[in-house]
């Protein structure tokens, strides 16, 4: 139970923490977005998400800073096989499934609800 308590209350802080910045600063949403990615990838090179995530579970996982974290690990792991090389191809091996689901389900669900234009 404790399980979905932290990961609510984690994931609660960091949308309430994002609300903030939005409200309170000049901060275009694209740049909280990049923020966070960079956020999580650093905490996945310093080693510290490991730990976040097991306390947090889901609720650090699933927003941006879960995505950040997953491409660090997948550029530290091409490094680690390829060398240099492994740096411009570890993150886009990483993230290539998460980004091609987001693009699939958003495209089937435009379709489903006849997704238009604002006017």
């Amino acid at each position: 139970m404790m399980d979905y308590v932290n990961a609510f209350w984690v994931g609660g802080l960091i949308c309430a923490l994002v609300q903030i910045l939005m409200e309170k600063t000049k901060m275009m949403p694209g740049r909280i977005m990049v923020l966070l990615v960079v956020t999580g990838a650093l905490l996945g090179s310093v080693g510290w998400y490991g730990a976040f995530q097991e306390f947090a579970g889901a609720g650090a996982s699933v927003p941006l800073l879960g995505f950040g974290n997953v491409l660090m690990k997948g550029v530290k792991e091409a490094v680690d096989e390829q060398g240099l090389l492994g740096l411009f191809a570890g993150g886009f091996k990483a993230g290539a499934v998460g980004t091609a689901a987001a693009l699939i389900f958003g495209y089937l669900a435009s379709l489903v609800f006849k997704s238009k234009m604002k006017s």
